[in-house]
């Protein structure tokens, strides 16, 4: 992702209240513009969107429902900005992927090729000077292709717009100055509820945590959403009897896997004192991780204070542990058996561990 403001010299932009003409520094171009930087520094749209089209691929070899995680990929790509018109396009280019990825019915690379049209035409800054944000804007689109949507068509006519205003009621709440990357965000996930509601097609729901507040001068820290000031990392206890083998292998694999949305610990009602040597052996040749290095098998008692529990199939009771959720995986206890038994529970311990990380992000109540 570029980090700068004015892609020629790095500094702030500024906004005119009337267009003048200006000359793009990149091609050349004369045209009417409100945005230049604070040197007198212009780009026009079509140089400021090169490379654009390498969205097309990722978006076509996406797997993912989750519209949030497919414009997170694009927004690590070298054509994206700060801010910028690209994420007129992303917006809904991740939407109707993560649709036609949830189960909804459009021939995607068309759909594409249409978004990439019809996004290309909201112009940068058309959040302040049109009173309507392109990310917002780019919802609505997402809707109006997915359905068809014509200026004679009825209903679909009608969801496009209310999504439209969904979005940007989301977006004009959290109020200004603009942020590219929060208002791509709160478009899409207005998008995520809309379609659930109207069109009952699920997509993921991921809420993130902005990585990019360091490179937004302007940025609104704890009024904005997804600022991290305002996340609590949860604190996970896995337990179990003895705290030498599942409970220790949730624990490295929740640190690796969701260590950005969670915190990890694990303890025992009745510890052994030592990690299982199987699990250690296997976790290393599987996932790398060295368990011993800063791991060990503990009491209740040495546990911080917790935020949800999870049992590991051994019917713990911990009722001095207060906890807002607690949940028991079921898993076997493979100590004593073969390999294939410590790898059948660590790939159940993955599946479980990245489950959990997707509920905790989606459904913040957990907490």
């Amino acid at each position: 992702m570029n980090t700068e403001e004015c892609l020629i010299c790095g500094a702030p932009l500024e906004y005119l209240t009337r267009d003048e003409d200006m000359e793009c520094a990149i091609c050349h171009r004369w045209e009417p513009s409100k945005t230049r930087c604070a040197q007198g520094h212009y780009v026009c749209s079509d140089c400021h969107t090169q490379g654009m089209d390498s969205i097309f691929g990722l978006c076509l070899a996406e797997t993912s429902a989750d519209p949030v995680a497919i414009v997170r990929r694009m927004m690590e790509l070298p054509f994206c900005h700060t801010h910028g018109p690209e994420h007129h396009v992303m917006v809904g280019a991740a939407l109707l992927t993560a649709y036609r990825n949830a189960g909804g019915r459009l021939e995607l690379e068309r759909a594409l090729q249409e978004m990439y049209r019809r996004g290309k035409e909201v112009p940068g800054g058309a959040c302040g000077f049109w009173g309507a944000c392109g990310a917002g804007i780019s919802a609505g689109q997402f809707l109006a292709i997915a359905t068809e949507s014509t200026p004679l068509a009825q209903e679909p006519w009608g969801l496009s717009n209310q999504m439209t205003a969904r979005a940007l009621d989301s977006i004009g709440r959290v109020g200004g100055p603009r942020c590219c990357k929060r208002d791509s965000w709160l478009a899409i996930l207005a998008a995520v509820d809309f379609v659930r509601e109207r069109l009952g097609v699920e997509m993921a729901r991921t809420v993130p945590v902005c990585p990019y507040s360091r490179h937004n001068s302007q940025c609104i820290g704890s009024r904005c959403p997804f600022s991290a000031v305002n996340r609590k990392k949860p604190t996970v206890a896995f337990l179990c009897v003895h705290n030498s083998c599942r409970s220790q292998m949730a624990e490295a694999l929740g640190r690796r896997l969701a260590g950005e949305v969670f915190r990890s610990v694990s303890a025992g009602t009745q510890p052994s004192g030592r990690i299982n040597p199987d699990a250690v052996r296997l976790m290393k040749q599987v996932y790398g991780i060295d368990m011993e290095e800063d791991q060990y098998s503990k009491p209740l008692s040495q546990l911080p204070a917790v935020d949800l529990v999870v049992t590991m199939g051994c019917q713990v009771q911990c009722p001095a542990l207060p906890c807002s959720h607690r949940e028991d995986w079921g898993l076997e206890d493979p100590s004593g058996q073969e390999d294939r038994a410590f790898l059948s529970v660590m790939a159940q311990i993955e599946e479980k561990v990245l489950d959990l990380k997707r509920r905790i992000q989606a459904d913040r109540q957990m907490l």
